[in-house]
């Protein structure tokens, strides 16, 4: 008797900005591997969480919120990571808030109207419906907007309805092969992971739009025993940002570094030494040669 077929491929996830895909990646994966903050626009790469068990690989693609209005260069960068996610996926999770639809889910759905592969709906944030009664004429309402191959409620951050979730997607994914070693769980190197978490640390500390107009810089790393040392560039758009990134008597970035040291030496199972700097360009985010310094994409 033959065994149980292997199913492996890419599932992009996709919806407009806060709606809670990198929470549903890290709740999938149960490690960290976006950052997950309180405001919109928290990820700004395309990034792969890899989520192997003993039948499937399902290579699951956390993508910036698609959002419409903004013609900066870094705005214009995130959407096309995300419309590039669309490109080679087997399957796709269009993410809306179960309390509502909105305009911006209406940007999006338009972006997928030419995609090929089956778009399965996944209203998040179940926990906020109430009465819970109320969800049954959304799915109706939801259900009549489009063809969805199917459509799942879920609450991502209590890990509701997320086995379910999951065999809907296995359901569609093809027969394949391993493509990724199994103890792998993102394609993103070491580098990449201590700037994000530093940016979430600094994204939670901050208000305004301060959070928007920063970006994290890993320059040199060493290893010495089980201690890490890391050379880390803070750049604001604005010089008068400096001094609220750094705080008072630098109160701040100690804060932030301190948290996000802590959960480094958590992720990676190493001590960890972080030596921080803030440095002010100004329109970084707008200017192509600084984007990518920073590793975004520009074409």
């Amino acid at each position: 008797m033959a065994g149980k077929a292997f199913r492996s491929g890419y599932v992009a996830i996709v919806g407009r900005p806060n709606t809670g895909k990198s929470t549903l990646v890290n709740a999938l994966i149960k490690e960290k591997i976006s950052i997950v903050t309180s405001k919109p626009q928290t990820t700004r790469h395309r990034i792969l969480g890899v989520l192997t068990a003993e039948h499937y690989q399902v290579m699951l693609v956390d993508t910036p919120g698609l959002h419409a209005g903004s013609r900066k260069l870094i705005n214009k960068s995130m959407n096309r990571a995300a419309i590039g996610s669309l490109a080679d996926a087997d399957l796709v999770l269009f993410m809306v808030e179960a309390t509502g639809w909105g305009k911006e889910d209406d940007y999006v759905l338009d972006r997928l109207a030419s995609i090929r592969c089956p778009c399965v709906l996944v209203l998040n944030k179940l926990d906020l419906v109430k009465p819970r009664s109320a969800l049954l004429p959304f799915l109706d309402a939801c259900s009549k907007r489009h063809e969805f191959a199917a459509i799942i409620p879920i609450s991502a951050v209590r890990g509701k309805n997320l086995d379910r979730l999951l065999e809907v997607v296995l359901s569609f994914l093809p027969e394949g092969e391993m493509l990724f070693p199994a103890d792998v769980t993102t394609d993103r190197n070491a580098a990449f992971r201590i700037a994000e978490v530093v940016r979430e640390k600094l994204m939670e500390s901050l208000h305004h739009e301060v959070p928007y107009g920063l970006a994290v810089e890993v320059g040199q790393m060493q290893t010495r025993d089980d201690l890490v040392l890391v050379d880390i560039t803070i750049w604001v758009d604005r010089e008068s940002h400096s001094g609220i990134v750094v705080g008072k008597g630098g109160a701040n970035l100690k804060r932030v570094g301190t948290a996000a040291r802590l959960e480094l030496e958590s992720i990676f199972d190493n001590r960890f030494h972080l030596q921080t700097r803030v440095k002010a360009r100004k329109n970084w985010s707008d200017n192509a040669r600084a984007l990518q310094q920073l590793g975004y994409e520009i074409r």
